[in-house]
């Protein structure tokens, strides 16, 4: 059953007095309340549960269930639980008045009843009401507007992610990108000065690549570099790596923690990993397929280095692994004062040579 509230509110007086609930249902009546009557326990509670009244006045000395009863059932229930309960009793000790507030009534009324007070005391818990209710309603929705927040923050966030991803991507290979490889590069050798551990670089070229252009179409170019790119990507397996596209047909890869002789080992994994795609070469002056030449640096990065010497160590052993018929890899370690000594090495073995 449902009640129209007027606009004072609604109220449920709870009296087996027929004598006090007349009276009081016509005072406050005439006030402008909505008012409600029950003369037992259960039929109270049911009202209660139905009604959701906004006060209830609830007196003491019952037949049967009393109001200390029927206030604690209505306090154990959910629906009924919030609405404000007044108390409204002859008896005048303290214990009767303590124990209802321990029930969870929030006020009491001395009868016989003085109309008054009974409109003061409603009227006043009526607007306690009201504040909480309208308090808690600006809570749930100012929850509701920090949830909303949060979750366009997240995606805001996974937004912003995502360009970041995408701006450090090569949108043709889907490796790192030349910025990509900068920073990272920045930033791994100032990490590795502090803790003292190698760092190695490799700079990777496909051999006779604008032949294989000429000869097959830029279309077909672009798919090589794309599995050359993953083919590097499988061979490179640990997380702090970083394989990058430096440009066109050039690619680094960038080995944190990393001595010469393991750089080295990664390089032919991944020379053998490009030749092992079998993607024909009409115009290799020196093989049938795509091959892949490797310049290696390594050092332990120090204060007055920089990644631009490791940079330009890997570019040279790559001009060397050129000039030494291309398909192989070339080493160059890297010294704190800036020299370089070269070692090539070949798919069928390492050999030492002097550059």
């Amino acid at each position: 059953m449902s009640v129209e509230h007027s606009e004072k509110g609604t109220i449920l007086i709870i009296d087996d007095s027929p004598t006090n609930l007349g009276v009081l249902f016509d005072f406050l009546t005439d006030a402008g309340f909505n008012v409600l009557m029950a003369q037992n326990g259960e039929s109270a509670i049911n009202q209660a549960k139905n009604t959701c009244p906004d006060v209830i006045l609830l007196d003491i000395i019952m037949p049967g269930m009393n109001g200390f009863e029927i206030c604690r059932r209505l306090k154990a229930n959910e629906v009924t639980q919030d609405i404000p309960v007044i108390f409204m009793t002859a008896l005048s000790q303290t214990s009767v008045v303590v124990k209802g507030f321990q029930l969870g009534a929030v006020d009491y009324i001395t009868k016989p009843t003085q109309q008054e007070i009974v409109l003061a005391r409603v009227t006043t818990h009526l607007t306690i009401q009201k504040l909480r209710d309208s308090l808690q309603e600006q809570n749930e929705q100012l929850q509701q507007e920090i949830k909303q927040r949060q979750q366009a923050e997240s995606a805001l966030q996974e937004a912003n992610q995502e360009l970041q991803r995408l701006a450090t991507l090569d949108g043709l290979t889907h490796v790192a990108n030349r910025r990509r490889f900068d920073e990272y590069l920045n930033k791994t050798w100032k990490i590795l000065v502090r803790e003292q551990l190698p760092l190695s670089l490799l700079m990777c070229d496909v051999d006779f690549f604008k032949l294989y252009n000429d000869a097959k179409g830029h279309q077909a170019g672009d798919e090589c570099l794309q599995q050359v790119a993953q083919a590097m990507k499988h061979a490179v397996k640990r997380p702090a790596d970083l394989v990058a596209r430096y440009g066109g047909e050039e690619f680094a890869v960038i080995l944190p923690n990393t001595n010469g002789e393991g750089a080295l080992r990664v390089a032919q994994e991944i020379r053998l990993s490009v030749r092992t795609l079998c993607l024909v070469h009409p115009q290799s002056p020196i093989s049938e397929y795509i091959t892949f030449s490797l310049g290696v640096s390594s050092t332990i990065p120090w204060h007055e280095g920089s990644p631009e010497q490791l940079l330009a160590a890997a570019d040279q052993a790559l001009y060397q692994a050129k000039k030494a018929g291309r398909d192989r890899a070339v080493f160059a370690h890297l010294a704190h004062t800036g020299d370089q000594d070269v070692y090539v090495s070949d798919y069928s073995g390492t050999k030492s040579a002097n550059y």
